[in-house]
Parts: structure tokens; sequence; C-alpha cells
């Protein structure tokens, strides 16, 4: 297994690879510390793109720019490095901070956040007029989603509950319907983080605290799994010309005694599987 280590940044939470299709870069964040970095494969290039507040998510906007999910509902677009706000806050989501995300074929966004003190997670929608809705409440973290190669369904990971559940989709308007349980991942093999979708439709979700990447079938049969030096192993994304590279991200490079020598790091992986691009959100374009 070829696993290649592309950048080592001893990210706490390293997060949310994304491809970005115009520009052929990867981009990728550390939660906790408010960083994003990009990589260029065609030169090799690599280093911190923005700093700033916590960034949970993201997504790449259709005009090129890159849309922040982040601290207290905050939504905004980064653009040439300067922030435009599209939404200040969310009153309800002011102790807490947005953590997963994807764009829908339509450029909408669902946007989930993290549990606090005082309430559980939540999973929004935010439409491209820039209105949000909420979609979901009582969720223990709101992770990985994923849509099926037809789009008439969507994948979601409640990582605490150890499901990643199956809706019913509608693009015409952006409703998910009949909620189901896709996969129970069990109490003892890690926790399901983010995931991606190939181009066969099969799930690719990575294990925080299992040191893996596992491929389910769309029968919800695991057929892979891919294991890093890493305890914490959080997302992964397909890109590259062909979308036959996965780009994975691993947490826990504070403490690589404990978490392993992967821990921090961004992965390179082809296994001739072909993926495919993630959609652009539209919001406010």
């Amino acid at each position: 297994m070829n696993l290649e280590l592309i950048a080592d940044y001893n990210c706490i939470v390293g997060e949310g690879p994304m491809w970005h299709p115009i520009e052929n870069a990867v981009y990728w964040a550390d939660i906790p510390q408010g960083r994003i970095f990009r990589y260029d494969p065609n030169t090799g290039e690599h280093g911190l793109f923005f700093e700033g507040g916590e960034v949970g998510g993201f997504t790449v906007q259709d005009d090129g720019s890159l849309l922040l999910f982040m601290e207290s509902g905050t939504v905004a677009s980064l653009r040439q490095g300067k922030l435009e706000y599209l939404i200040d806050e969310i009153a309800s989501e002011r102790d807490t901070r947005f953590n997963d995300v994807i764009a829908d074929p339509a450029g909408r966004v669902f946007c989930g956040t993290m549990p606090s003190d005082s309430h559980l997670g939540s999973l929004y929608r935010l439409d491209t007029d820039g209105s949000i809705s909420h979609v979901l409440g009582g969720i223990g973290i709101s992770n990985g989603m994923g849509f099926t190669p037809d789009g008439k369904q969507m994948y979601y990971t409640d990582s605490p509950t150890h499901n990643i559940y199956i809706f019913d989709y509608d693009i015409a308007t952006g409703e998910l319907s009949n909620q189901r349980v896709f996969v129970n991942t069990g109490e003892n093999d890690g926790i399901p983080d983010g995931m991606t979708v190939d181009a066969e439709g099969y799930v690719w979700s990575a294990r925080w605290d299992g040191s893996s990447l596992v491929r389910y079938s769309p029968q919800g049969e695991q057929v892979n799994r891919i294991w890093f030096p890493a305890r914490k192993v959080s997302s992964v994304i397909f890109g590259g010309g062909d979308y036959t590279n996965m780009y994975v991200t691993t947490a826990g490079g504070q403490d690589k005694t404990g978490e392993g020598p992967g821990a921090g790091c961004l992965y390179r992986i082809n296994l001739g599987i072909a993926g495919k691009g993630e959609y652009l959100s539209k919001v406010g374009l």
C-alpha cells in the first residue's frame, strides 16, 4: 500500500480536505488553530493559506472562492485573503461552531454543528439566496456527508451514535426524508468521521480513534480497509485530473507519541479507484 505523506503541520484537528477543481489544488483545515492549508500537486508546494477563527468546514464556490463555516454559526466568503460575512452568527449556536459541510447538486450547503454544554448539535441547510433552515436537531456530532451518484440520496454521519444514515433527497427542494441507518460501525471500531462517495457509489468513511479508512458497498457491506500510522483519521476526498488520488487528513499532531507518527498530517493514496468531484456551492452568487 503506497501511503504518501504530503504535508505535516502537526494539525491538532486536521480536517475537511477539499479538492479545488478550478485551481487543481487541495485545501484542508486545522480547526482549533484556525488554519487552512493549500497543496498544489503540480508543483509539490504546500503552505499556510489562511489563519483566522476556527473553520469547521468549507466548500468551494462556483466562482472559485472558499465558503467558510466558522464559530457561532458564522458563514463567510474567503476571496483573495479577505472575508466577506454572509451570516454573522446563529443565535442558538453562539457557544459552538460548525463542523462538517457539503454542497449539494443545486449549490446549497448542508452544514452541521458541534454540541455544546447547553444543547446537542444540529444540521442546517444554507440555500443559495443566503437563507438558512434548521433540518435536524438532537445530533451528537454532525459529521461526514455525501451523495449517491444519481443524486437521489444523501449520507449523513452522527459520530457518537456510530451511525452513518441515509436519506432520500429531493434536488428540487433540498428536502431530506425517509431517514434510516446505512451502517452502524459498532462500539469497538473507532468513531465514524468524515466521508466521501466514489464513482461506483461506494462509501469511504474515516475512523477517528480507529486508525483507518473504510470502504462500504452501496449495500453497507465493508469491502476494504486502509490503515494509517495515526489513531485519528478524520476525513477523505478524491482529487486529481482523473479523481483517483485520495487525500486523507489525520488529527492529534500535538501528541505524536500517543497518537502515532502520522498524526496531524495530510496523506495521499491511489488505489486506481475513481472518485467524483464534489459539488460547488453557489451561495450568494
